[in-house]
C-alpha cells in the first residue's frame, strides 16, 4: 500500500512567499529582548530573502 502525496497548490510563487516569512520573521524578532532566540529569527530571515534573492536569480531569463 502506498501513501498519497498531499498535492497543494501555490497561489503565491516561492518568492513572494519566502519574502512574506521574512516579513513575518523580522516582526516576531523585534518583540523579543537581545538573545540567542532573536539572533535565529534573524537568521532566518536573511535566509530566507537569500533564497529569494537566488530563485529569481536563477530563474531569470538572462
Amino acid at each position: 500500500m502506498t501513501k498519497r502525496r498531499r498535492r497543494v497548490r501555490q497561489i503565491q510563487s516561492l518568492e513572494e512567499r519566502l519574502a512574506q516569512e521574512a516579513n513575518d520573521l523580522r516582526e516576531a524578532a523585534s518583540t523579543l529582548p537581545l538573545g540567542p532566540k532573536r539572533d535565529a529569527l534573524l537568521r532566518k530571515a536573511r535566509q530566507d530573502e537569500t533564497a529569494a534573492q537566488m530563485t529569481e536569480w536563477l530563474t531569470s531569463p538572462t
